[in-house]
């Protein structure tokens, strides 16, 4: 049955995965935004995972994310690019925040070819972009990432409503609904919109907003 539902923070992302729901990740500020101008960038793929320090109520597994990074960086012939925090700050910093992560691509053999800090659209004026395994090690949008795919969601991504280099206006929200449409409709699925803290109005807002483009975009729709 075709349905789409909002909620919030790392536990609603992990209920919403064992439901068997397609998973959109909202973090304004700036992950979702980072990883839409990866995108934009031609990143091969895009995914979050959690950094060492966090602890929700929920199980974590960066690691696996890691891992998963890495299998399909090596199918496509690239590398993996982390971001993360701090924003100022070094390379072994940001190494030492994203270890669990950066230990599970190492184990599955793929080259991190960048670590670099999570600047939300500017991201990809730092390095090249294009081709490579993007993840998002961060302290709300990754952690709900990677709550609901240790949780088993079937599908997660991530959505904006920030402008990036190349879109402006409602294109970024567009383009989120219509990855999440796309995904439900292989799983044959639900979408449930997760604003990454319910203590951020912007990711509140942003969700919001982005659930009504999922429905104006058609996917409630019956077929006649």
């Amino acid at each position: 049955m075709k349905f789409v539902t909002l909620t919030a923070n790392a536990s609603g992302a992990a209920r919403a995965a064992r439901e068997g729901l397609v998973v959109m990740v909202v973090d304004v500020i700036d992950m979702s935004t980072t990883l839409e101008a990866a995108l934009d960038a031609g990143a091969l793929a895009v995914l979050g995972a959690s950094p060492d320090g966090a602890s929700p109520p929920v199980e974590l597994n960066p690691a696996a994310i890691g891992r998963r990074a890495a299998e399909m960086a090596l199918a496509a012939g690239t590398g993996v690019v982390l971001v993360t925090e701090p924003r100022v700050g070094t390379d072994r910093e940001r190494a030492e925040n994203a270890s669990r992560l950066l230990a599970g691509v190492c184990q599955a053999g793929a080259e991190v070819t960048a670590i670099i800090p999570n600047l939300g659209a500017e991201t990809p004026k730092i390095c090249d972009l294009a081709g490579k395994v993007v993840v998002a090690a961060t302290g709300t949008g990754g952690v709900a990432y990677d709550a609901a795919f240790t949780a088993g969601a079937p599908a997660i991504i991530t959505g904006t409503v920030a402008r990036t280099l190349k879109k402006k206006g409602s294109a970024p929200a567009r383009a989120a609904a219509r990855r999440a449409i796309e995904a439900a409709h292989q799983y044959n699925t639900g979408i449930c919109v997760v604003a990454a803290s319910a203590n951020s109005l912007e990711d509140l807002l942003a969700a919001e907003y982005i659930m009504k483009a999922i429905i104006e975009e058609g996917f409630l729709t019956v077929k006649k």
